[in-house]
């Protein structure tokens, strides 16, 4: 997901640096140093917003002038599959659904309604087992299978941890979100944040006037604590921001609410090296921009989200026993439904609900992959 250009600016540093004692290595590709990248290029690639395809393919690694020093090292041993005796159906079981799980990845289709027109978007067939088929109530049934038993192990963290439901938007996920915290007993606690137009020199004259604190309060980036933050204890949360590595408060952390106080949040770490220590998260200032807005907009805010479900693209890396896929709205870039269904360790922990646009529940879902950076490895 990283831009090329990350790693260009990384390779000129190194270069001036090395350069410093050895002259040649202003030549050598990162000044000499041996460089590891590692990755899937199956996976989401660099996210451009409001970009075309032909963006994104150029922001990748792939289309760097360091792509032709890189030796490609590709791994093919399925792990998983080496604990099993072959001769069981377990095996055959889990090396079908493995090869399924690549089929997508790598646009493999035998859909005949599938045309190649230059998008990389095409249709899958989702086996039936797989499916969640209701007439009642989406988000009810979709946390039936993903989260069995949730009134009585509620704040148990490997119950938690294990499991959670993807979608493609942050409204959809907000929605998911607000429905499971009102499933939890206890009372609510409202956090709201402290939102202005940052005192830089690119603010235009009367911001403050032509933008009032109520716009700035409805204003939603990605990757950014809501306005309005609604918590209860026991409620599983993620980190959005590096607070402090060497603790294991880094952007992707897992933790359950323990306390609420009026400045801090005591939580609980459960996922990485440091689970089960408790923890204090503040608010901090978070600054960012959007193209369509001539301010920089300045948020004081816990830097968390409720996380019983989160984005697909925010699951990236993430392994877990129970994944519920809630396809309300279409993936719309190249390897998002391919990571969505390899968060899962199994096939039995996967369940995808795919929603049409009259409201019925389908068995096809678009699937976008850009087989111009698979032949680029």
């Amino acid at each position: 997901m990283t831009n090329k250009q990350c790693f260009e600016a990384f390779d000129r540093s190194l270069r001036d640096i090395m350069s410093e004692s050895t002259k040649e290595a202003s030549d050598i590709p990162f000044g000499g140093k041996v460089v590891v990248l590692g990755g899937d290029p199956k996976q989401i690639l660099p996210v451009i917003e409001n970009s075309s395809k032909s963006q994104i393919i150029s922001a990748s690694i792939v289309k760097s002038y360091l792509w032709k020093h890189v030796t490609t090292i590709y791994l093919t041993e399925n792990m998983r599959l080496k604990r099993i005796n072959p001769n069981t159906s377990e095996y055959k079981e889990i090396e079908s659904f493995n090869n399924w799980i690549l089929s997508v990845g790598n646009g493999d289709t035998k859909d005949p309604t599938n045309n190649d027109d230059g998008s990389g978007l095409m249709l899958v067939e989702i086996p039936e087992e797989l499916l969640i088929r209701t007439t009642g109530h989406k988000i009810q049934a979709l946390v039936h299978y993903t989260y069995p038993d949730f009134q009585t192990k509620f704040q148990q963290p490997n119950y938690l941890k294990e499991r959670a439901m993807l979608a493609t938007t942050n409204e959809i996920v907000d929605e998911i979100n607000d429905y499971m915290t009102k499933l939890l007993p206890g009372p609510e606690r409202e956090y709201l944040s402290a939102d202005s137009i940052s005192k830089c020199s690119d603010a235009i004259n009367d911001a403050n006037i032509l933008y009032p604190v109520e716009y700035l309060n409805t204003l939603n980036a990605n990757n950014y604590p809501p306005h309005k933050l609604l918590l209860k204890v026991g409620v599983p949360i993620m980190l959005l921001r590096n607070l402090n590595q060497s603790l294991g408060l880094c952007n992707g952390t897992r933790l359950i609410v323990t306390n609420l106080g009026d400045n801090v949040i005591e939580a609980e770490i459960i996922t990485g090296t440091h689970t089960g220590q408790k923890t204090y998260i503040p608010r901090i200032n978070l600054t960012t921009k959007a193209p369509h807005w001539p301010f920089t907009l300045n948020h004081r805010q816990f830097p968390i989200k409720v996380c019983y479900s989160m984005t697909i693209n925010k699951s990236q890396g993430q392994t877990l026993s129970n994944v519920g896929v809630y396809l309300k709205k279409q993936v719309f870039t190249h390897g998002q439904l391919y990571v969505a269904l390899s968060r899962v360790t199994s096939k039995k922990g996967l369940k995808i609900l795919i929603e049409n646009e009259d409201g019925s529940c389908g068995s096809k879902t678009q699937n976008i992959v850009y087989k111009e950076i698979l032949q680029s490895i």
